[in-house]
Formats: C-alpha cells, structure tokens, sequence
C-alpha cells in the first residue's frame, strides 16, 4: 500500500488539482502543470510504501480503521477501509493513497472538479440566503470552514433495449338519428418496434454515502469524463466503491425496461380503448463502468437531535441540494411576535361581543 503527494519539481511543494484553471498547481511558488506534464513526470511522486506486515498490525477491523505514515512529515494519518484520498492533519498536505485505487478498484473515469472551493462557498451563501429560521451554527464560519470536495464513487450503467409491443386499439365514434343513438367502433392492429441506446446511467457505489446526498446533485455532464488520473485527486478526498454492480442489476434493467415500454406506448393515447397481446423489452450489450464524480459536501449535525443535515453541490455543474434544520427558538419568537398578539386581540374582541 502506498501513500502518496504529488511534488512540485520547482520548489518541492506539494501539487494539488486546481479546477478553476483545470491543471495542477503549486501551492508555495505558484508553478502550474499542465495532465501532460505530469503524466511525463512520474518524478513528481513522492511515495512511501507501507509494508504489508506493518499494514495488517495497524488494521483494527473492529473500528475498520486504517493507519498510514504521511509520506511529508511523517504523522499517522487515520482513515476508514474505503477513503482514497485526504489530508494529513498536522501538515495539511494532500495525501492520496494509491493503493486504494489499484486493481479492480482502479476507475474507468474521473469528472474533474470545475467549481473551486471559493464559487461552492458563494453558492452555498447565496443557497442558505434564501433560507429562513436556520440555526446559526449551520452556517457560522466555523461550519462552513468544514465544506469539502469529495469524489464520491458512482456505477455507470449502459445498454442496448429493443422493444416490440402489439395491441389492438379501438377508436369509437357516437352520434343521434333521430330516437337513434348510433356507435361506430373502429379497430386497429398496433405494431410498435424500435431500439434504444441507454448510457451513463449513474448509481451511488458507496455504502456509507447519504444517497439524498449523492443522488439529489445528478445529473452530471458525462462528455467531459477523463481517463481515471491519481492526480486528479490531489487536493481532496476520495473514496473508494464498496458496492458491487449486481446489487443494482437486476432493479436498474427493471426501470430501463419499465422506461422503454413507456417510451414505446407513447402515441396510443390517441385510441379509446387498447388491449396489449404481447411485449418484449430486451436488453442487449450491458456495460459497466466505475467511474469518480465531484460534490462539494457539508454535513451539520444536530445535537439537540441528533440528526445530520446536509448541503451538496455537484462540483461540475453547481446544481445543489440539501436538508436543513429548523431553530425551534426563532420559530417560537416569530409566534410570539406575530401570532401572540393577534390572538390577544381576537380575545379582546371577542369578549366585547
């Protein structure tokens, strides 16, 4: 297992992605690096490889907590079985633990941050703004200082569907002859066919992810997906998968098949009435792919309750979702200030009735 931070060849500070300028700069002479720079330079690297026996003892499977020596000042850096990439606390240094990522956890892709720490504050600010009766604490500095970029793991699901349905519609069409009320049916033979390419159908590949989180900042744009880079990471945190593809197999070929039958009924409203004699939804070339993609994230734990709220942002395209407390307190002040009168006068009113 190997922990990782990416060196500035320049001055030797660490690199980190910056997604504003979309390449790597240096936080301490400002030297930025283009993907092809470093990917030429594998020199940039600064690794320490843990030994396999060192690793296991520092393993407790109890608390699934994982132990590695930050590779810059060398202070034990604590991390659970699925965390790909983080900080160390003392240096705060960007740390990415490659062999997180190896194998068949290595990711076909990576949708690169474009919205930078600063824009995500100006959207949760601007977010929260429009917000009312919200404790304090959700949004002190002090919170906010905890929003963080984090590559959330995702399944990309893709597959060919051909559909075929055959009906028969009724068309009807009544009129009045005198005393005679008269209805002409009409029936028709409905063949319907056609093949439809679904792709990038996204699902949350992690476990412990709020999937209100992960979910609710879909969709992303998957034309600008990238070739899976460590160094992408660099500068955030990052997980790893711990769910597999057949836990969602079965349902997500369900919903493709449930959308492609709709999409193939559509026009049969037209008939009054329309028997279905058979249906076949099948699906063809199913492809997976395991890819990383951006959410800014803030979590808010309430310990009157507690529950734990959360902001999301998706860091590629700025959509944004989120539950938020209610402080009780401003809520009963509003009462107080508003309704208590009103209904001292009511009183008053009604007492002179």
């Amino acid at each position: 297992m190997a922990a990782i931070i990416f060196k500035c060849p320049n001055c030797g500070g660490d690199l980190r992605f910056h997604p504003e300028m979309q390449n790597f700069k240096c936080e301490y002479c400002l030297s930025e690096f283009s993907r092809d720079q470093m990917e030429k330079d594998v020199s940039q690297q600064t690794e320490e490889t843990i030994p396999t026996d060192e690793l296991q003892a520092s393993e407790k499977p109890e608390s699934s907590a994982v132990f590695y020596s930050c590779p810059s000042c060398g202070a034990e850096i604590v991390t659970d079985e699925t965390t790909a990439a983080t900080f160390c606390y003392y240096c705060h240094n960007p740390v990415v633990l490659s062999g997180r990522m190896e194998g068949k956890y290595h990711p076909d892709g990576v949708l690169p941050f474009t919205i930078d720490r600063e824009k995500a504050m100006e959207i949760f600010d601007q977010w929260i703004g429009k917000k009312k009766y919200i404790p304090e604490a959700f949004y002190s500095s002090e919170q906010v200082e905890k929003l963080t970029g984090v590559y959330f793991p995702y399944w990309l699901y893709g597959c060919e569907i051909e559909g075929k349905l055959e009906a028969e519609g009724k068309k009807y069409k009544t009129w009045t002859e005198g005393n005679v009320r008269l209805t002409r049916t009409e029936e028709y033979e409905i063949c319907r066919e056609g093949t439809m390419e679904v792709d990038h159908v996204a699902r949350n590949a992690l476990s412990k992810a709020n999937r209100k989180l992960v979910e609710g900042v879909m969709p992303f744009d998957m034309e600008k997906m990238q070739p899976f880079q460590m160094e992408y990471l660099s500068g955030f945190l990052a997980e790893k998968r711990d769910m597999e593809q057949d836990r969602f197999a079965a349902a997500l070929e369900e919903e493709i098949r449930q959308f492609a039958e709709s999409s193939i009924r559509e026009g049969l409203s037209r008939y009054d009435s329309v028997q279905i004699r058979s249906k076949d939804m099948r699906i063809g070339n199913p492809k997976w792919n395991y890819a990383l993609m951006p959410v800014w994230t803030l979590t808010y734990r309430d310990k009157r309750t507690d529950k734990v709220y959360y902001f999301a942002c998706n860091g590629q395209t700025g959509k944004v979702c989120g539950e938020l407390p209610v402080d009780s307190k401003r809520l009963a002040r509003l009462f107080l200030s508003v309704f208590a009168p009103l209904f001292a006068v009511l009183l008053v009113v009604g007492y002179f009735l």
